[in-house]
């Protein structure tokens, strides 16, 4: 029997945020999720790239950029998002 292989999303935490098209944007900084339902709500970006910094994406309260996480396509290596998602 394999074993199955678990993912939990503290292990995107520091993961490079990608574009579909390998646009850099910066590292998953944090996960904000609905609390009673537990559904992923938004990935905080820690250390956006100028790219991603002159885009005028939602931000928290205090200031980080926030993706909202529809917009994720796959994880791995890295996060990939489809930037049409979140303009």
């Amino acid at each position: 029997m394999a074993e199955d292989k678990k993912d939990y999303s503290r292990d995107l935490i520091g993961k490079t945020v990608v574009s579909k098209t390998g646009k850099k944007f910066g590292e998953v900084g944090d996960l904000i999720f609905e609390v009673s339902s537990g559904e992923l709500i938004h990935l905080s970006i820690r250390g956006p790239t100028s790219y991603i910094d002159k885009m005028e994406l939602e931000r928290s309260k205090e200031g980080d950029i926030l993706i909202p996480f529809s917009a994720v396509i796959a994880t791995g290596d890295f996060v990939v998002i489809s930037e049409e998602d979140i303009i």
